[in-house]
């Protein structure tokens, strides 16, 4: 899709998505470093302690995530984002080093960590999506990356009031719209304005959508079987009403998303406009060259 304002010319990234493989979302960023002695003054404890004791989820896992965690509170990183030594660490949780390791991977691989060969581990500012085409709704991502999503409700109901562009989507003169400040751990992040086909909103107005999981609900509880979703990513600015709910001034950048996701034979079942802070997203995507 292009664009252009009287800023010029802009660019913005189009893709399919499907409901399987890989993360879809943009990831929110590791926290602010905290320096070393605080990490020196906390009690060292079992890593099952630490993590629930969930017998159900394998070792490394729950290290994963206590180490996401603990550092997301500024724990196990030093003041330069240095994360403490495999032996540090199996010393703190008290189990083997091919656990730590394990554990440590695929955060590396997701872009919490980055490697620094003869220095160590490092904590990036950011934590960007390995982007491979996975249809995930926001709660999804955001639980999956070890942080708790929220919302809250500025409007819902049936509306004739929406734009061609939203008419010729859903191909529907009456749509129902859902639109809401998206939190994690209750920061506003972002905030999204989706639209559905009338028979699929008024299921979806008698459920909790302040935790709904949407697209598990598509699937597990009204029988929508979801095929695909292309989605078009670009920046905006943001007008004085984002400006409020996420917290910045009129004019600040925002990322912007454009999703319609389909169900077999085509149906559209959800168009989603969202705009995102742009410090807390960052795509990666992994491109390749034509023979």
């Amino acid at each position: 899709m292009r664009w252009a304002s009287r800023f010029g010319p802009k660019i913005s990234i189009s893709s399919t998505l499907s409901r399987a493989g890989g993360s879809e979302m943009p990831a929110i960023p590791t926290p602010t470093k905290r320096k070393a002695a605080q990490e020196a003054s906390s009690p060292r404890r079992p890593a099952l302690e630490q993590t629930g004791g969930d017998g159900g989820q394998p070792l490394h896992s729950q290290i994963r995530e206590a180490i996401r965690s603990q550092v997301r509170e500024g724990k196990l990183v030093d003041a330069e984002g240095r994360l403490m030594t495999e032996a540090e660490l199996v010393k703190h949780f008290g189990v083997s080093r091919i656990t730590i390791r394990n554990a440590i991977r695929p955060l590396v691989e997701e872009g919490m960590f980055a490697r620094e060969r003869g220095r160590g581990t490092f904590l990036q500012s950011n934590k960007p999506e390995n982007w491979v085409g996975r249809l995930m709704g926001f709660s999804e991502t955001i639980r999956d990356a070890g942080f708790e999503p929220g919302a809250r409700i500025l409007h819902m109901g049936m509306t004739k009031t929406h734009d061609a562009g939203v008419r010729d989507a859903l191909r529907e003169r009456a749509v129902w719209e859902l639109k809401r400040v998206r939190l994690a751990d209750q920061t506003p992040i972002a905030i999204e304005h989706a639209f559905y086909p009338p028979d699929i909103g008024l299921e979806l107005e008698n459920r909790d959508l302040v935790s709904i999981v949407m697209y598990r609900v598509f699937e597990q509880e009204l029988g929508l079987e979801i095929k695909e979703a292309s989605q078009s990513i670009s920046a905006t600015l943001a007008n004085e009403t984002n400006a409020a709910l996420l917290g910045v001034e009129p004019g600040s950048p925002l990322l912007a998303m454009e999703r319609l996701t389909t169900g077999l034979e085509g149906r559209p079942l959800e168009l989603l406009r969202s705009v995102y802070l742009p410090e807390y997203f960052r795509f990666s995507i992994n491109l390749t060259r034509r023979p």
